[in-house]
């Protein structure tokens, strides 16, 4: 006689249920993103389910002491083969709807650099859905690599803290402090890869004024060709680096 067990095909699927403080802002929000709203309901209970792609977010009610701008609402983790063509359709949609990619309070959508492995947005109630590729190494070390040494190790640690743990003010001091303990005697396609990630940050913590000192570094080291572009794509925006490293004739 068949079992429970028996009748259980591989074939389930999972849908989280996220929590919702803002939703006019919510539903505005993923239709500038291009999903379709499945569900709206707003009395007697919040509902609202949203579908793109093979993607599907649903909402509900949110805890009333619950405080979207400390980001810890909820989130969920959405698998993809080619995560940079889903940045691309999101910033594109943004640039759209809003004039600009919103990289910046509530909602918005982090940072990708050329190669990563991941991105996030985090929607107007302050949950976080990160978007991973599938072949994502397994051995990362989210703490930094602990084989590396000198300025490399502080560049690993820099790029964690950018793209795994979203804390652009944590990497901003690992590579603050990493260029005035580290930087003597290092390479110099590594210290204008930690310049040139200070640049990026210190735009998106509104400490531009800083901006010239790391140029000025930045402009005065010598890279070959191969170098350059290995600094381009330590960086998400390398358009930021213009000033200090115009383009080669």
């Amino acid at each position: 006689m068949p079992t429970n067990a028996d009748r259980i095909q591989p074939n389930e699927t999972v849908v989280p249920l996220l929590h919702c403080a803002a939703p006019e802002e919510t539903v505005a929000f993923w239709r500038a993103l291009g999903f379709e709203v499945a569900f709206e309901q707003l009395k007697p209970y919040l509902y609202l389910a949203f579908t793109w792609s093979g993607l599907q977010l649903h909402y509900g009610p949110a805890p009333k002491d619950l405080d979207p701008a400390k980001e810890t609402s909820g989130g969920c983790l959405v698998m993809v083969d080619e995560v940079a063509a889903y940045h691309a359709a999101f910033t594109e949609a943004m640039r759209r709807s809003y004039g600009r990619a919103l990289v910046k309070g509530l909602p918005r959508v982090t940072r990708y650099r050329t190669g990563a492995s991941r991105f996030s947005i985090v929607d107007p109630s302050g949950n976080t859905i990160v978007f991973i590729q599938r072949d994502e190494p397994k051995d990362l070390e989210y703490g930094g690599s602990t084989d590396l040494q000198g300025l490399t190790r502080v560049l690993d640690n820099a790029r964690i803290l950018r793209e795994f743990k979203m804390d652009d003010r944590a990497a901003y001091r690992a590579l603050d402090s990493g260029m005035r303990r580290r930087a003597e005697g290092a390479p110099a396609v590594e210290q204008a890869m930690a310049l040139a990630g200070l640049i990026e940050l210190s735009v998106a913590l509104d400490k531009a004024d800083r901006v010239p000192e790391w140029g000025a570094r930045l402009r005065a080291l010598s890279l070959t060709p191969a170098q350059r572009t290995q600094v381009e794509q330590y960086v998400a925006d390398p358009a930021l680096l213009t000033p200090w490293m115009p383009p080669q004739r």
